[in-house]
């Protein structure tokens, strides 16, 4: 007779440090996305930006994060996980020394460069030590869902936290502030955190690696290019053609090698192909709807820059209140049922934000459905989380995440661009009147996205519990 262990539930005190120090690492990570987007004109002026090229701060960070993180999630799965992630700490914290000292946009570009280069690293090799070191069941699910709050409420602070150090101290803090939590965190992790690694390493595949990276790298250009000069500027088309093409490529090489990046085999899973199609658009929606918003408040309402960071607070608090409740829901419904009502909610109160007018007694409306429909994704970014990671032995974990973080950061880089075109395709005219339509038109967008997300979470995730492929 069989007996059947029932997953623990309870934290250790080792795990407990375990937790606290890969989500201080991912929430480090996730305010970086977007600490320097208030700052930026004052980095420009600081450092002699032009205004064409200012973009580039925040894309050439993006660029490397969304380009190496499927790499670099096979590496760690390869090379040893905390390996990685403590590596990768320390080019985080010395490149964002090195940003807060540049005197240079060349030097500045360059610790961005490399930002995102370690974002890559640690991102992934962070998620699945998380993942490996917590079992399948309550404690991972816990586990992920205080990631996925940490995670989206980095975002938003870091909108408040870049407008705050500007403001008080200078644009440099914005970088500085890295370092004391990195050298924090390399100084614990060696005691605390265990090697993961397979026992037989197989070999990298490197067709695969180039191919699906400078796939990666020409799709996330091509739509940063496209929110810059348009949709059918020859830039972006270029680019987004070339990047679907080494796309194509990547997937033709998977079938043919011995050891491949991504074994055909794991996409074709449900929970892992739709589980992520559900991140994917989670993340595009909610971050460019921060954008969308932004704009509302400083150039419809008059609001300044840390003002309307400030206003994203409600949003904040909605995130970490649906990571809380996220676990729950999905230990009593399941993972589907938690994506498709987590869907519906956000896309109720993203269309709720249809009814905003251009005076300040609308500021209601946006806290009530900013904070309703903040809970609603984070209940799909944990679904997600779950979905995409379970079902799978420990030595896909590394790759699971990879293409879990790849999600999340391809979403995060391409939702801004999208709703930017959008929105400036919708302004036929000029003045207040035109950027509420187009901001509006853009809303709506963003809303029919997040609908089609719970209408394929409804028809193709057919199970409804964690790790159901």
């Amino acid at each position: 007779m069989s007996v059947t262990v029932a997953p623990a539930t309870a934290l250790t005190p080792r795990l407990k440090l375990v937790l606290v120090l890969l989500l201080a690492a991912q929430f480090m990570l996730a305010v970086d996305f977007s600490i320097l987007n208030v700052a930026l004109p004052v980095i420009g002026a600081g450092l002699g930006f032009s205004l064409a090229h200012l973009q580039w701060i925040a894309t050439a960070f993006a660029l490397c994060a969304a380009g190496f993180t499927l790499l670099f999630g096979r590496v760690a799965d390869l090379f040893g996980r905390r390996r990685l992630f403590l590596g990768g700490l320390v080019v985080l914290a010395t490149a964002s020394l090195a940003g807060g000292l540049a005197q240079s946009p060349e030097v500045l570009i360059a610790a961005r460069v490399c930002q995102g280069l370690a974002t890559a690293a640690v991102t992934p090799a962070g998620l699945s030590l998380l993942t490996t070191a917590f079992p399948e069941g309550p404690l991972r699910e816990k586990a992920l869902g205080l990631n996925g709050a940490l995670m989206s409420a980095g975002f938003t602070t870091g909108a408040v936290l870049g407008g705050l150090l500007t403001d008080l101290l200078s644009w440099r803090w914005a970088f500085f502030i890295n370092v004391p939590v990195a050298l924090i965190v390399l100084f614990v992790a060696p005691t605390v955190i265990q090697e993961s690694r397979p026992d037989e390493r197989p070999k990298l595949d490197v067709p695969g690696a180039v191919s699906v990276t400078l796939g990666l790298l020409a799709v996330v250009f091509g739509f940063t290019q496209a929110g810059e000069h348009g949709w059918g500027s020859a830039q972006a088309l270029l680019s987004l053609a070339a990047g679907v093409v080494l796309l194509l490529v990547f997937y033709a090489v998977e079938g043919r090698v011995s050891a491949p990046l991504v074994p055909l085999g794991v996409l074709r899973k449900r929970s892992v192909a739709w589980g992520n199609v559900a991140g994917l658009i989670a993340f595009l929606t909610e971050t460019s709807l921060v954008f969308l918003l932004t704009l509302y408040l400083q150039e419809v309402l008059g609001f300044s820059p840390l003002a309307a960071g400030l206003s994203f607070g409600v949003l904040g608090i909605g995130t970490v209140v649906g990571g809380t409740i996220a676990p729950k829901v999905i230990g009593k419904a399941g993972t589907r049922p938690t994506l498709i009502v987590g869907g519906i909610l956000q896309t109720v109160f993203t269309a709720a934000l249809l009814g905003l007018g251009d005076d300040r007694s609308w500021m209601w409306l946006l806290l009530v459905a900013t904070f309703a429909g903040g809970v609603g994704n984070m209940l799909v970014i944990v679904g997600f989380m779950v979905t995409a990671t379970s079902g799978l032995a420990d030595h896909e974990q590394g790759l699971a995440t990879g293409l879990a973080t790849m999600t999340q950061q391809v979403g995060i880089t391409m939702g801004t661009p999208i709703m930017s075109a959008v929105a400036t395709a919708a302004m036929t005219g000029t003045g207040t009147p035109a950027i509420l339509d187009g901001l509006k038109t853009a809303v709506a967008v963003n809303a029919a996205i997040v609908l089609l997300g719970v209408l394929t979470s409804a028809v193709f995730l057919r199970d409804a519990r964690a790790g159901s492929r």
